[in-house]
């Protein structure tokens, strides 16, 4: 009787292990598709679908240091370039999804082929009453270690203006 137990208990946590994996999987399939959308939103200049994707509460961090958007903020600065009918073209190289043990909560990075060159994104989206939305999206450029030197050099003006700005905000982080 108590190996038929031992033996119930190992098949019942195999298959929950089954289906735990089965259903990140099918997470990540949700989420691939979600952005794929919505990086064809993008492309399409569909305004009402690229930003309903997006959490009431979003951030989008740009590739410069001043571009922390709040959704509001992203749609204001958007907005021109979806009404000319071209907003921007950014198609998916790789992804890499991780999804949390609750299922509700999703992080990733994806490489991309941009207007400005290979590009990397990553952000996090989390599922509230059924619907995927997009919290944060992160978009940077990389840089080859072989030229970081040089950009380095070229950022020094750029920077030393931005951090005066910076340093004379009100904004510090952690506040």
């Amino acid at each position: 009787m108590r190996s038929a137990i031992i033996v119930f208990l190992s098949m019942y946590f195999c298959t929950s292990c089954d289906a735990v994996k089965a259903d990140k999987d099918s997470v990540k399939k949700e989420v691939h598709t979600l952005l794929v959308n919505w990086h064809q939103a993008a492309t399409d200049a569909n305004f009402e679908n690229y930003f309903g994707a997006m959490d009431s509460l979003s951030v989008f961090i740009g590739t410069a240091a001043e571009e922390v958007w709040t959704k509001a903020q992203f749609q204001t600065f958007s907005k021109p370039y979806f009404d000319k009918g071209k907003a921007w073209s950014f198609e998916t190289l790789e992804r890499n999804v991780s999804v949390s043990d609750t299922g509700n909560f999703v992080w990733f990075d994806e490489l991309l082929k941009t207007w400005m060159g290979t590009c990397r994104g990553s952000g996090v989206l989390e599922k509230t009453g059924g619907v995927w939305k997009i919290k944060q999206y992160v978009l940077s450029v990389p840089i080859p270690n072989a030229d970081i030197q040089a950009v380095i050099a070229i950022k020094n003006k750029e920077d030393a203006l931005f951090l005066e700005k910076y340093q004379q905000s009100s904004f510090r982080a952690n506040e």
